[in-house]
């Protein structure tokens, strides 16, 4: 008897330590994604002008010029500290978890989300990527672990394709991958492009330029039948503030079936600090 106790406790200590050395080794993941993604910052961009714009179409030149300053060096890579609630169950019931993340976003390189949520025996942690979507309960079960795949790979573009328009305007300027057409006199459409993959975002501004909402249509499984495919996404913006010469919304909420009455917001935050980090040397 005393010997099966022991030997229980034994293998009850190898669990607990691998799955230690699990959670170890996504945190270590994510720092190295982190650090991957800063890395692709330029350390000295160049100052944004309004040439860089003058043939885009009528809204999406009101965007920029509501969203950077003149001469605002033109930083891609932001880190965005943010809290608010994430919605683990549907319309009906959304069972929103209060949330705290940080956010290095990237595009058109990538994303690390790292969150924190939850409470009492729904307490999660863990990230998600362009590569990766992991969580944890408790910092110790795994609960959530996909990705490495060409729908998960799609999907994520979707999201911070989307996210640059927004939160790193720069990263959406005119360029080789990035293009821009009219859609109607308050719409314009930006189209991002990085190897194989394609995502096209709308993005609906006021009189002043200040961005509505954005909408698009994301390759997503979140759907009754769990299988991939192109359904709407979208959210709305507000509360601009300013950060470096940028003017970006922190508050917003978005979710699956944007603009359709089946619209479920399962993602509302409020941005409380965005810097652009350098590259080590």
């Amino acid at each position: 008897m005393r010997m099966g106790l022991i030997l229980l406790l034994v293998v009850v200590v190898a669990i607990v330590a691998g799955l230690c050395g699990w959670r170890q080794f996504d945190r270590r993941a994510d720092r190295a994604e982190i650090e991957r993604l800063i890395a692709s910052q330029a350390s000295e961009p160049a100052g944004f002008t309004a040439d860089m714009i003058a043939d885009l179409p009528e809204p999406a030149r009101r965007f920029f010029t509501f969203a950077i300053a003149e001469g605002t060096p033109l930083y891609t890579v932001a880190r965005l500290e943010m809290e608010g609630l994430f919605g683990m169950g549907d319309k009906a019931n959304p069972n929103y978890l209060p949330m705290r993340a940080t956010q290095v976003l990237a595009a058109p390189e990538g994303f690390i989300w790292a969150m924190s949520g939850g409470s009492g025996a729904m307490r999660m942690s863990g990230s998600d990527s362009g590569t990766w979507t992991r969580f944890w309960l408790f910092g110790l079960v795994p609960v959530a672990r996909f990705g490495g795949n060409p729908d998960h790979t799609r999907s994520a573009f979707g999201r911070y394709a989307s996210e640059a328009v927004f939160w790193t305007p720069a990263a959406i300027l005119p360029g080789p991958n990035v293009t821009w057409e009219p859609v109607s006199e308050n719409v314009a459409r930006m189209t991002m492009r990085h190897g194989d993959l394609e995502q096209t975002v709308d993005v609906t501004v006021a009189e002043d330029g200040r961005p509505l909402h954005v909408s698009f249509l994301r390759w997503s499984d979140a759907n009754p039948e769990k299988m991939h495919r192109l359904q709407p996404f979208g959210g709305y913006l507000s509360e601009f503030r300013d950060f470096s010469g940028f003017r970006i919304p922190t508050h917003v909420e978005a979710g699956n079936m944007f603009g359709t009455e089946d619209y479920f917001p399962f993602f509302i935050a409020d941005v409380t600090e965005v810097s652009f980090p350098q590259p080590v040397p």
